[in-house]
């Protein structure tokens, strides 16, 4: 009975977590954090599931002290979270002028607010934010500020992630005022609560790790399973791929820039979202936001660039324009591509009443795909206006350094020779390109890009971050490694099934160790490809690449990959199989990040985001969900085997091979939940120091936790008999990784919150 009573407080838990994300996406987050998560209600039914869970485990004679030690961090971390509630404070403090405060405002609801006393004053010294060099961008938000206690006089200074202790009280940055005269300063005080946490999170650190270690734990047992030296099935998903046949693409129509000087011209440094960056940035990602590819009939994208800027209504009635939405098409009566001038006709803009209402409210399907499409003829229209083009530097002597387009107003600072010079460019370079000299024109963009060296100060990357961005211009690594692998792996899956039909032990006329090594060399230089790619995407930004979605599939394909080559050396009877999972797996994450909607653009990562912590819990996340992906390929290939084999009249193949798939499934799970639990909580650590609050029910970090909880049934197989079977494990692990798709792109694009990508 006590058993039930616990499972349906475990349950009833992970459903109103669930649905208290649904209700903030529809309504708002003050409301959730007061009506749910704030709620006396929700506290008590956390202290319930305590309460029986501690009983059943005492009925449980639970004598494994690991175990109960696991169990008991998970206490501990609730008891710290409810002295957080009870016992400490937080509020928000606003300096301004040389006027000191001791009052801070605490919301107490979403229509309630209370100010509090502090036990000394604070005074605002001055705030700064500091850029990075030769653009709006900002790299740090700085409060200077004094605390005056009685006699004593303490000067403090507190930035993101650079927190300030006074006497138990903690000082964040927390925001500004837009005219940089003020700052607002996060107070919080948690003396009980913290440190008890904190134990809680020590305990349940060194327990996951345990876990793995334990010579006598479930982990070490399945991997001296006898069941993994029998042969496994794969999966057998048939996949039908057709191939687009395009007819041959008609030559150009409109004037195209010489490939010599269009390439030259993308070695100029330009100012894109407040990055300076080679201008062959620029030109990739405006033509695959116009085009859908990165080059246009044999043009490359510096020439496309290049040449509307110079032939610009001559590109407008070029068919670049890539119009995705299909009932867009219909309406218009447009081809797939088509060209500026289409979207005007008997002299009226056809989109913008669309665009309007959109933006209005009505965010149908064709309201939403004619206001990106708005969107992207405005980066035409801007392209032609020269508004992007902020390629002319200029040092001031304050040593503040501002890159500047050709069409804006310019500051009385600014010399007038340098004003002269960047109003009759482009001129010049129009004469040039126009009149096919070539060497006139290379002779101008070489005295520009000398121009912007000698005037750039300390704004330009350096030429190691120059080569590596122009490498990493130069090769589609996603597009290469999502076919390679995928390739690889229906090859591997096929080698796996003529293995499974035919009593041959050789395949391809190779022995099995002679295959598998020329594999593994496959992998391996897969895994190497992608290293690169991320280490140049590294040294581009200057911070670890995992900062948007584009860059956490990458790293998860990462992961998979490294993962697949430690386990196919570690279990040499199960390689054929693990390999095809690998290069699967890693495939299927490459391709979701090269046709996802993720924007791959490279930038400066946000200030709060500059944290060593926040690289370890991101990169931990993205390996456990590697492994909870690889558990949901076991389950799918167990049922469709099953499946199969019972058409075939072989009922009992079929238990072998989901037994033995069970085993595996299981080997990867352990690792994957000691990954998960890790990263959930290093993250919790990192948001403390950035934000004076461990954990605050944001929707990833609430989703993050239900697939932590519903993980968690799968190693009480003792608790829950019905998954002890084969086939109720994998029905619930091919489930349960529903819940790693809502945490990753549900709260990415559709929940929202603090931790969303889109």
């Amino acid at each position: 009975m006590i058993k039930k009573i616990t499972f349906v407080f475990y349950v009833v838990l992970i459903v109103v977590m669930a649905a208290a994300t649904i209700i903030e996406h529809l309504n708002s987050t003050p409301f959730v954090s007061q009506y749910i998560y704030g709620a006396w209600w929700f506290s008590l039914l956390w202290a319930l599931l305590v309460a029986v869970g501690v009983v059943y485990i005492a009925k449980s004679h639970l004598r494994k002290w690991n175990l109960l030690l696991l169990h008991l961090s998970m206490i501990v971390i609730l008891v710290g979270a409810f002295l957080t509630h009870t016992t400490g404070f937080k509020g928000m403090i606003h300096l301004r002028g040389d006027q000191p405060t001791n009052v801070y405002t605490e919301m107490v609801s979403m229509s309630e607010s209370r100010t509090h006393r502090l036990p000394f004053s604070v005074r605002l010294d001055h705030f700064d934010i500091q850029y990075h060099d030769g653009t709006q961008a900002a790299s740090d938000y700085m409060t200077h500020f004094v605390i005056t206690d009685g006699e004593t006089i303490t000067r403090a200074t507190v930035s993101m992630n650079k927190v300030f202790y006074y006497h138990g009280t903690r000082f964040y940055q927390a925001s500004y005022d837009t005219d940089n005269r003020g700052s607002y300063l996060s107070v919080n005080s948690d003396p009980y609560g913290l440190p008890v946490t904190y134990t809680g999170y020590g305990l349940l650190f060194f327990s996951l790790l345990w876990l793995l270690v334990d010579a006598k734990g479930t982990f070490r047992k399945l991997l001296r399973s006898p069941v993994l030296k029998k042969s496994l099935a794969t999966l057998l998903l048939i996949f039908g791929f057709s191939t687009a046949i395009h007819a041959a693409e008609e030559s150009i129509s409109a004037p195209v820039v010489a490939q010599p000087v269009a390439e030259k011209f993308g070695d100029l440094y330009i100012n894109y979202n407040e990055r300076i960056c080679p201008l062959q940035t620029f030109a990739l990602d405006f033509v695959k936001k116009i085009y859908g590819k990165r080059s246009y009939k044999g043009a490359d994208a510096t020439q496309i660039l290049m040449s509307w800027i110079f032939f610009g209504d001559a590109w407008n009635r070029e068919p670049i324009v890539q119009i995705k939405s299909k009932e867009m098409r219909e309406t218009f009566g447009l081809p797939e591509y088509t060209n500026v001038k289409a979207f005007f006709q008997n002299g009226e803009y056809v989109l913008g009443q669309y665009a309007y209402d959109y933006q209005q409210g009505q965010q149908d399907a064709l309201h939403k795909a004619c206001y990106d499409m708005d969107n992207k003829l405005q980066v035409i229209m801007s392209l032609q206006k020269g508004t992007p083009l902020a390629l002319f530097p200029h040092t001031f002597r304050h040593g503040k350094t501002q890159w500047f387009s050709p069409f804006e107003q310019y500051p009385k600072q600014l010399p007038k020779n340098d004003i002269l010079l960047i109003k009759s460019y482009f001129p010049a370079l129009y004469q040039a390109v126009a009149a096919n000299d070539e060497a006139n024109a290379i002779q101008l963009i070489e005295q520009l890009r000398s121009y912007q060296q000698h005037n750039a100060g300390e704004s330009l990357p350096t030429d190691m971050q120059f080569k590596a961005e122009k490498c990493y211009n130069n090769i589609p690594f996603s597009t290469l490694l999502f076919i390679l692998n995928l390739c690889l792996g229906f090859f591997t899956m096929g080698l796996v099934i003529r293995r499974l039909t035919s009593s041959k032990t050789q395949l391809l006329g190779l022995r099995p160790s002679i295959l598998h090594g020329l594999l593994i060399l496959l992998l391996v230089i897969s895994f190497s490809v992608l290293t690169f790619a991320l280490a140049l995407r590294w040294i581009i930004s200057d911070n670890i690449p995992l900062s948007n979605g584009y860059e956490s599939m990458l790293s998860v394909a990462w992961f998979s990959m490294l993962i697949t080559i430690v386990m196919a050396f570690a279990m040499r009877s199960l390689r054929l199989l693990i390999i095809t999972f690998g290069f699967l797996l890693s495939g299927f994450f490459l391709l979701v990040s090269h046709i996802g909607q993720m924007d791959p653009a490279i930038g400066h990562i946000m200030p709060v985001l500059n944290s060593p912590l926040l690289s370890i819990h991101v990169s931990i996340i993205m390996m456990s969900y590697a492994l909870l992906a690889l558990t949901f390929i076991c389950g799918l290939t167990a049922l469709i085997l099953s499946a199969l084999q019972r058409m075939r009249g072989c009922p009992q193949t079929g238990l072998e091979q989901s037994t033995a798939l069970m085993t595996l499934s299981r080997i990867f799970l352990y690792p994957a939940m000691t990954t998960l639990g890790l990263g959930i909580f290093i993250g919790a650590i990192w948001a403390n120091i950035s934000w004076g609050n461990y954990w605050s029910w944001d929707p990833k970090e609430t989703w993050a936790l239900i697939t932590f909880m519903v993980y968690a049934v799968l190693l009480h197989l003792q608790s829950v008999p019905a998954l002890r079977t084969p086939k109720y494990y994998h029905i619930y692990t091919t489930i349960a990784f529903l819940t790693i798709v809502i945490t990753y792109f549900g709260v990415n694009y559709v929940l929202g919150g603090m931790h969303s990508y889109a």
